[in-house]
């Protein structure tokens, strides 16, 4: 697989994730913010790692990792 398609199969990914967000009505807040964190996370690991799978979906777990955490301190 080539940079350039492995860059546009993660930016697909990244866009399907942060396009899906829009199904989040029904639920609470902390799991808005778990949604989110993987969007923005997958994004940033696919960036970080020059379109690498493993790191959209590293990217992906930790981000889901972290909104969690930052929606249990809500209120």
């Amino acid at each position: 697989m080539t940079f350039l398609s492995q860059k546009s199969l993660a930016l697909s990914a990244s866009t399907l994730v942060l396009l899906s967000l829009g199904a989040c009505s029904g639920m609470s807040g902390r799991q808005q913010d778990t949604a989110v964190g993987a969007g923005v996370g997958a994004v940033g690991g696919a960036i970080l790692t020059g379109g690498s799978g493993i790191g959209t979906v590293g990217g992906a777990a930790v981000g889901a990792v972290i909104g969690n955490e930052v929606g249990k301190n809500k209120r």
